[in-house]
């Protein structure tokens, strides 16, 4: 008999990756989300189906679990609130995998993402291993959420719950997508982008087809755990121009800037101090193999980023606020003679 999974949030771009990675190995997937959603062709297919959930709707959750299923993929549980809503039908349920986030960590100084524009950019060891110390749980920031979020589970749960901690998140149907950043400029025939930290930085890459693959291999070895979820390489910024160029045959100059950004310019949605990079080794060991690589995976992202802007979607702000081109030319007339790195050859 095929194993049953609910996913909560399944029509969101990590969900849709989900349901298909398990409908292809032989689950019975519901996709559960809040409004109705007209599935896409492929999962239809598959044999995947749709329930609307609510998680605000006391007793929602437990209507979806129904008389139980072998899993619950949690892709949007947020704080300690969800985690009490999943402990309530555990019951009826095989195994957990929950979607948390690696903004979750803080260094040997008690930093993290959260207030690094108060208390400095953290510094953590590359790479960062399960075991790094994580903010308090409390109501305060994201992270702080997601952390009440995770020990709740861990330190209550009477099944084997998963808890996946993803860098920068890139695939299809992303609402924030950050590869926008680069993908306009292109759009835009822009033909220098000047990059802080010298292009350097590095912000752990997540494709939403490897997170699905981990959820599926999670299931097959159910235990409780915490596991990074990041592609099999941390590319640079220099590295994620020069794969996006090359996925639209662009040619231009990725210019390293000493230092941080100059108000907005050399700014990106993965410029930081110092690198995060995951440790991938303990979901290795649980047989997690990537399915693909930042580069391979990354145009239909950017194609799907594209679409988004015809159809008229709004980026959030902190996305939209890259796009000071005046105060870039100011900056790039100002430097004089550039030295950069090709994003990518018109030669084939």
């Amino acid at each position: 008999m095929a194993r049953s999974a609910l996913i909560v949030g399944g029509s969101g771009q990590i969900g849709r990756a989900v349901a298909l990675r398990l409908a292809e190995d032989g689950w019975r997937v519901v996709a559960g989300q809040r409004k109705p959603w007209v599935l896409p062709e492929g999962l239809r297919r598959l044999g995947v189906t749709t329930a609307t959930l609510d998680r605000a709707t006391p007793g929602a959750l437990a209507a979806a679990v129904g008389t139980g299923v072998d899993a619950v993929i949690d892709m949007v549980a947020y704080d300690e609130s969800h985690a009490r809503q999943l402990l309530d039908v555990q019951s009826d349920v095989g195994a957990f995998v929950i979607l948390s986030s690696a903004s979750v960590y803080r260094d040997g100084r008690g930093r993290s993402l959260d207030e690094a524009r108060d208390t400095g950019f953290p510094e953590f060891p590359t790479p960062i291993g399960e075991d790094q110390p994580t903010v308090e749980p409390g109501p305060e920031t994201y992270s702080t959420r997601k952390v009440a979020l995770e020990q709740t589970l861990l330190n209550n749960g009477r099944r084997p719950v998963t808890i996946l901690r993803p860098g920068a998140i890139h695939g299809p149907g992303s609402t924030h997508p950050r590869e926008w950043f680069f993908v306009r400029r292109i759009l835009d025939k822009r033909r220098a982008v000047p990059l802080a930290y010298r292009g350097a930085s590095r912000f752990h890459t997540s494709a939403t087809v490897n997170i699905a693959e981990l959820c599926r291999a999670a299931l097959a070895d159910p235990r409780t755990r915490v596991l990074n979820a990041g592609d099999p390489d941390a590319p640079t910024v220099t590295e994620i121009g020069a794969a996006i160029a090359a996925a639209y045959d662009h040619d231009w100059r990725l210019i390293p800037m000493d230092g941080p950004p100059v108000g907005m310019v050399g700014g990106s949605p993965w410029a930081i101090a110092h690198p995060i990079v995951l440790d991938m080794s303990h979901a290795e060991a649980i047989g997690y193999r990537a399915v693909t690589s930042y580069d391979k995976a990354v145009g239909g992202a950017c194609r799907s980023a594209e679409a988004s802007a015809r159809a008229g979607v709004k980026f959030p702000a902190y996305i939209e606020a890259l796009f000071d081109y005046a105060a870039e030319d100011a900056w790039l007339a100002g430097r004089g003679r550039e030295r950069g790195h090709p994003g990518r050859s018109s030669q084939r």
